[in-house]
């Protein structure tokens, strides 16, 4: 069960809307589309690492395909299906990490050294911690990333962040969300798009 705002800690929190891109099926106009709403919020833990949370409400969930349980583990191509994406980014430099989250259970993690140029070996040594819960009309997964699976950066230094999701639909077409799209075809590595900051929990202690 994703926690409730109350129960979150007192914290910054950021929630944002995301919005499909222009090149997505019913993107043109606002609501005729199975997906509603999806709002994304995130916020660095207390303890270390970050939480993610996305929510899809006033949605068809019927017309979606949601990918079924399966064992939490890390799996490539989710992003082939119904997958919620985040990208950090370390300012001034052009390293970065994209977070796959299915509603599965499943997860990934890659770390790049430019766009879209992996880091050949990188593997991921923790697991994120996914909950996903969904009815008729709306859909919640919340992700736990712990701290050794954050970019490492000096104390102080808050990361660059994309929040972005591919949501599949039963007719087979795929839509892509963002909070800012590249111009011209869907990019979420485009890294114009990671404008929202995220205040890590590894600034200095007085």
């Amino acid at each position: 069960m994703s926690h409730s705002p109350s129960e979150r800690p007192k914290v910054p929190t950021i929630t944002v809307g995301l919005r499909p891109h222009p090149s997505s099926p019913d993107a043109a106009v606002a609501g005729s589309g199975p997906v509603g709403h999806l709002l994304a919020t995130m916020y660095a833990a207390p303890e270390g690492g970050a939480v993610f949370e996305f929510r899809l409400d006033d949605s068809r969930i019927d017309r979606l395909v949601v990918p079924a349980p399966q064992p939490s583990v890390a799996a490539d191509g989710l992003w082939q299906h119904t997958c919620f994406e985040v990208f950090l980014g370390v300012p001034g430099e052009p390293t970065y990490r994209e977070y796959n989250f299915s509603p599965s259970g499943q997860w990934a993690v890659y770390a790049f050294q430019g766009w879209r140029q992996r880091v050949d070996g990188f593997a991921a040594e923790q697991a994120p911690e996914i909950q996903c819960t969904h009815d008729a009309g709306s859909l919640v997964l919340q992700a736990r990333v712990p701290a050794g699976l954050l970019p490492a950066v000096p104390p102080g230094t808050d990361l660059q962040v994309s929040l972005a999701a591919v949501i599949e639909r039963k007719d087979g077409q795929l839509e892509y969300w963002a909070v800012r799209h590249a111009p011209a075809q869907p990019d979420f590595h485009a890294r114009d798009t990671f404008v929202l900051t995220l205040a890590t929990a590894t600034r200095s202690q007085p």
